[in-house]
């Protein structure tokens, strides 16, 4: 039965989902950080083009440093946003020689700034604040002592130029994730489309025609395309089995009907009540030999079609072969001949196998030995133990079979030329599909220094398997 689990255009958009959308939340992670750091430099270029600015207007009064900011340094630092400036100059004893606000400079930034440029955030009065300071080199004309300019302004500007510089990047990631999306959508039509066709050939098909696709697949779908194929072939090999299995029984049941109709139509003719007794007579055995061939073409077709292995028990070899043997050796088919068994093992030998099933094959190869070979021939049966199997043989002294027909004996109706018996070619056949469901080999081989020897080989269960 068909059951429909999902849909592989879904399974492939969510997949491709989580995968854009985990490259997704990296990339724009990774653009809000650049946007961060492009708001950074930008800002910061200012407060050192300020502070550049600033030094260039320290002037020396008395052996003191003056200086009047100019306004080009407070453009600078002025934007759209309106921060908050903040300027200190401080002389070489670290007193402030001109600031605009309140904001202490620590000792501590003091002597970093004499070893190299600094860059801080601090927070002063609960505003964040981004500081430069900078120390440089003024001659006067009585000394010549640097001085430190520190400039600095509030965040807001590069809080707000990060936002704008993300949210076009945020823009411009959804334009490309929506053309994605699209490109996605048309990219799963183009690839289904070798399996939209190879649907469209299979449904084109009639429901006989077993001929290999004729179909172009990518690499992908090769597979498939081959499991396909060997299906069809298979499915080829049994419709065409079928059909000479069907004509041959036909054939064999023609035959039987056709001597029966022929000897009732001359009964009918003759007044004699002689004649009409042997006709009777005829038409009885006929009767019987093509009831028993309707039985084994219903068995044949039973077994080779009703396979599940439902009733499939851990049984004993030894007590099923001896069981059957004794059975057969009472009825009166069997007393013109040497039936026996052979020496059997002396422990059980336990297979996964069916009681019935197992009867009629070793019923089948009594039969057929006792159809195939002439009166007083010696039949024998047994069980050879193997590490991991055990093998059931059946042997006879009779005339043989030449090695041309061996290969070909177990096929339905194949007598292995042989036209002067009763056996209707069955009888092998139906062993054959019966040590086909229990996983076991069948072989066929001349016997020494006559005869026929067959054998069939059962895999032991776990138990019994010797390690």
């Amino acid at each position: 039965m068909i059951t429909v689990d999902g849909s592989l255009k879904a399974r492939l958009a969510i997949w491709l989902l989580v995968t854009v959308s985990a490259l997704g939340a990296l990339l724009l992670v990774e653009a809000y950080l650049s946007s961060e750091r492009a708001a950074e430099r930008a800002y910061d270029s200012q407060l050192e083009s300020a502070a550049l600015t600033i030094a260039e207007a320290v002037q020396w009064e008395g052996g003191e440093p003056v200086v009047e900011v100019p306004a080009a340094a407070l453009q600078i630092l002025a934007t759209r946003h309106q921060e908050r400036v903040f300027y200190a100059v401080l002389d070489a004893d670290g007193d402030i020689v001109s600031a605009n606000l309140e904001m202490s400079i620590q000792p501590e930034w003091r002597r970093q700034v004499t070893e190299r440029t600094v860059w801080m955030h601090v927070d002063n009065q609960d505003v964040d604040w981004r500081l430069h300071g900078r120390e440089f080199d003024s001659a006067g004309w009585e000394s010549q002592d640097p001085v430190q300019i520190w400039v600095g302004h509030t965040t807001e500007g590069r809080q707000s130029l990060t936002d704008e510089l993300f949210e076009q990047a945020v823009t411009r990631f959804l334009a490309m994730v929506l053309l994605a999306g699209l490109l996605m959508l048309l990219t799963m039509r183009v690839a289904l489309n070798p399996m939209r066709r190879l649907r469209r050939v299979l449904r084109q098909r009639e429901a006989d025609d077993m001929r290999p696709l004729d179909a172009r697949v990518p690499e992908e779908l090769r597979e498939l395309a081959e499991t396909l194929d060997s299906l069809f072939a298979h499915q080829r090999e049994s419709r065409d089995a079928l059909l000479r299995f069907t004509a041959d029984a036909s054939h064999q049941l023609k035959t039987p009907l056709a001597g029966l109709q022929s000897t009732s139509e001359l009964a009918l003719k003759s007044d004699q009540p002689d004649e009409w007794r042997r006709a009777l007579e005829a038409v009885h055995s006929g009767a019987g030999r093509t009831s028993r061939l309707a039985s084994q073409l219903l068995s044949l077709a039973r077994l080779r079609h009703v396979a599940d292995g439902s009733a499939m028990v851990r049984l004993d070899l030894v007590m099923l072969l001896r069981d059957t043997v004794m059975d057969w050796a009472q009825r009166d088919v069997a007393s013109g001949h040497d039936l026996g068994l052979a020496e059997l093992p002396d422990t059980a030998q336990y297979i996964h196998g069916e009681a019935l099933s197992l009867r009629e094959l070793i019923g089948n190869l009594i039969d057929n030995a006792l159809s195939y070979t002439p009166p007083g021939s010696m039949i024998t049966l047994g069980l050879v133990q193997h590490d991991r199997d055990v093998e059931l043989f059946i042997e006879d002294d009779g005339p043989g079979v030449s090695p041309e027909a061996l290969e070909r004996l177990h096929q339905p109706f194949e007598r292995g030329g042989r036209q002067d018996t009763e056996g209707s070619g069955l009888g092998l056949a139906i062993v054959d599909s019966i040590a086909r469901r229990h996983d076991a080999r069948l072989s066929l081989v001349p016997n020494t220094p006559q005869g026929l020897r067959v054998c069939i080989v059962f895999p032991l269960t776990a138990q019994e398997a010797s390690p």
